[in-house]
């Protein structure tokens, strides 16, 4: 980021890059910055809550970010998110994606809990992934934006991450109820909804990255006093984790 703004969270994807940073005072708000690849800023959105995950589509056209609205922790009950996409080749804004459509157990589902969180894009630009929360379980589910619709494909799977083939997707998933380590990173093949847990024996509350076909990356807690460094770890659950950048954070790979 030398020379661009500092950020709390950031993603990068074809010829542009979403930087999101927490503003000061109360309530807390959040300002979502559209830069070019250069980082020169290109548009500004001003949202409520705290910055938490943001993602830019391969081609770099579709951005989505999410931020806390209340609370600021998944590994609790009182959280509530907003999850936004934004459309560059319109401009269009949704500014939150509660409302889609959501089929859930074979049946349209209503309910006031449904929290939205982590989008990953296809290579289409239409089709996506997120995590939606509601009535206690976490779910991950199939977005189609043309046709305003999604469904659940499965349970407990939270901050997909598509991979660059479009044939598995990354996620954490709760093993247990330990607040201190309550999640494992996982490989879900999507043609068999085969699941592969991955050598990382620490709990990652991230969504992690592709840099390849092959290769993840993810933030972990620092060492030696620091914030957060960015580690990686096969795909195929061989292998042991590697730090890549101490003192790092929000790794995305640049094609």
């Amino acid at each position: 980021m030398t020379g661009g703004p500092s950020c709390d969270r950031f993603h990068t994807a074809g010829d542009h890059a979403l930087c999101l940073r927490k503003l000061p005072g109360v309530p807390a708000r959040t300002e979502a910055l559209v830069l070019d690849r250069g980082l020169r800023e290109i548009r500004r959105v001003t949202v409520p809550g705290i910055p938490n995950r943001a993602r830019v589509s391969a081609s770099g056209r579709i951005l989505s970010w999410t931020t806390f609205t209340t609370g600021d922790s998944y590994n609790t009950a009182a959280f509530s998110t907003r999850t936004a996409i934004l459309d560059l080749r319109t401009g269009y804004l949704i500014k939150s994606i509660e409302q889609i459509p959501l089929t859930l157990g074979g049946a349209r589902h209503h309910d006031s809990d449904v929290n939205y969180w982590g989008v990953t894009f296809a290579a289409d630009d239409n089709r996506f992934y997120a995590t939606v929360s509601t009535r206690g379980a976490t779910h991950l589910v199939e977005g189609d934006l043309r046709a305003w619709s999604a469904k659940a494909l499965r349970e407990n799977a939270e901050c997909p991450s598509l991979s660059p083939d479009g044939a598995r997707i990354a996620f954490k998933k709760k093993v247990s109820d330990d607040l201190r380590a309550p999640w494992r990173l996982y490989v879900l093949n999507l043609a068999t909804m085969r699941e592969q847990p991955l050598a990382e024996p620490h709990s990652v509350d991230d969504q992690a990255a592709w840099l390849d076909d092959s290769t993840l990356a993810y933030a972990l807690p620092g060492q030696d006093g620091r914030a957060s460094d960015i580690w990686s770890v096969p795909a195929d659950g061989t292998g042991p984790p590697r730090l890549l950048a101490p003192g790092g954070s929000s790794p995305a790979s640049v094609r």
